[in-house]
């Protein structure tokens, strides 16, 4: 069964699409990646196995958008960062206020680096084209907080990275409150 299809990318005469599937059995995964492949123009970019409630992960932010505002002050940030790395399904996420560590999940990189690469990056939005492919981030104006998630074997893509921006954005909000 398709439960959702969602356009992550497009251009150049090129569109990227998530294709949420319901299979009775994970056997059957390599043959639909072979039927996928037989179509002609059409190619597996990754197969990975997601949350039963996961098929939809506009809703999942917004969903998580909903927790940020509906918890406690005090817990807003713990709340946003463990939901941002289910939600963008990511190894890890962390929270600085300049180089200094707030808060993190998973194994981050190196702190000098990542603290080094994103005030490098501060011209950039994250919606860049030329942002790495397994890293999102985003300062939160009003807090003044940057929050960076990252995740490897399965490139992050522009709506993904729109999604990451739109929630952050939210979450700033209701943290500096």
């Amino acid at each position: 069964d398709v439960l959702a299809i969602e356009i992550l990318e497009q251009g150049g005469g090129r569109a990227i699409d998530e294709l949420t599937v319901s299979l009775p059995d994970d056997d059957l995964i390599p043959l639909l990646t072979a039927e996928v492949d037989a179509v002609d123009g059409v190619s597996v970019e990754s197969i990975r196995i997601v949350d039963p409630d996961r098929t939809d992960a506009s809703l999942s932010a917004l969903a998580l958008g909903a927790a940020i505002a509906e918890c406690s002050p005090a817990e807003r940030l713990d709340v946003m960062i463990s939901g941002i790395q289910r939600f963008s399904e990511t190894d890890w996420v962390v929270v600085l206020r300049s180089d200094n560590l707030i808060a993190q999940l998973g194994a981050a990189p190196d702190l000098g680096w990542l603290s080094a690469f994103l005030a490098g990056s501060e011209h950039l939005d994250g919606l860049d084209d030329s942002a790495p492919g397994d890293l999102l981030w985003a300062g939160m104006t009003t807090s003044g907080l940057t929050v960076a998630a990252g995740r490897s074997g399965n490139p992050i893509h522009e709506r993904e990275r729109v999604r990451f921006s739109l929630l952050v954005r939210l979450a700033d909000a209701l943290i500096a409150s």
